[in-house]
């Protein structure tokens, strides 16, 4: 089986528990940079994140004994809080591991699924590497929020929606971490037979996808402090997402802290939505290149809506 194959069979098997989400249009981008922008509504998904599409995905496909094993994840937030919901439904145990930079916006969700909750280190590969021994070492499954084919297969099926509702979309602006999201809709596009460029957005901050890709190989390198918590961080150095983004992110665009401010801002006035950080990578990517899509269809990404209370009173203050 194909991964395009793999994301049309994960879509049938996702779609009673999550929500198709809307395109909504940008007249106020749209007319300022003389395309058609559409904004891909995931922030509304159930948990809060894309993050849902594929965890339900990989747990679905779990066996019974492997559910009643209960299952071990790691995350930045929102991948956690997706496996914590699902697993709620499914009666599966989740253990999930979080670096201790976690933002606190992201932990409630998890709490309140039942999830049990452990704090690693300060950053996202301490706690991936911690919890993926854990889960061997227990004979559990490791739910991983990036490097399964599971996972991309059923973060994918978000490339299969924005194709199926906006079929003249010319380019699809995506927030790159792990890179889960941005493998999965480029696997499903390359199969379309017409050209859809596919843009990874990263922060200055933490772009070490970006730097990766440049260095011909997986890098372990430190980032900054970042607004696009939910992308921050580095990978597994086996990560199956590496190869996929060699082979399908088309450009990338790297942004900085104040570029994403701005593009927070514009969503809160003027399309009057809260999101996180990482959502704000796609709108702050695109203004940035959005000289060169003069005519074209466009859609930009919104892909999780957690934005802590003081962040919101940050950006308030500096808007």
């Amino acid at each position: 089986m194909t991964l395009h194959q793999a994301i049309l069979s994960a879509h049938s098997i996702i779609l009673p528990h999550v929500l198709r989400t809307p395109l909504e249009y940008s007249p106020w981008l749209s007319q300022k940079w003389k395309a058609n922008v559409w904004l891909k509504m995931e922030q509304i998904q159930i948990t809060g994140s894309f993050k849902l599409r594929g965890a339900t995905h990989k747990m679905m496909t779990l066996s019974e004994e492997e559910k009643a094993q209960g299952i071990i994840a790691a995350s930045t937030g929102n991948h956690g809080a997706a496996v914590a919901y699902i697993g709620q439904k499914l009666g599966v145990s989740c253990e999930i591991y979080l670096p201790e930079t976690v933002s606190p916006a992201k932990v409630g969700l998890m709490e309140l699924y039942g999830a049990h909750l452990h704090y690693v280190g300060d950053n996202a590969i301490q706690a991936e590497l911690t919890a993926r021994a854990e889960a061997q070492q227990q004979g559990k499954v490791f739910v991983s929020p990036y490097n399964d084919l599971d996972i991309v297969a059923g973060q994918g099926t978000m490339g299969k929606e924005i194709v199926e509702d906006l079929p003249e979309v010319d380019a699809i602006f995506v927030p790159v971490g792990g890179g889960g999201l941005v493998s999965g809709v480029a696997a499903y596009t390359q199969a379309i037979d017409r050209p859809i460029e596919i843009v990874g957005c990263q922060p200055a901050h933490s772009a070490v996808m970006y730097e990766s890709i440049m260095a011909g190989k997986i890098l372990d390198i430190p980032s900054l402090p970042t607004l696009s918590d939910g992308t921050a961080g580095g990978m597994e150095l086996d990560s199956i997402t590496f190869p996929l983004c060699q082979e399908g992110v088309d450009r990338w665009v790297l942004v900085s802290e104040e570029e994403i401010q701005q593009a927070l801002y514009f969503l809160l006035e003027k399309h009057y939505l809260m999101v996180e950080g990482a959502a704000g990578l796609a709108l702050a990517a695109f203004e940035k290149s959005a000289e060169e899509y003069v005519g074209k269809t466009i859609v930009l990404t919104l892909c999780g809506r957690k934005m802590g209370l003081s962040t919101l009173a940050d950006l308030l203050a500096q808007g």
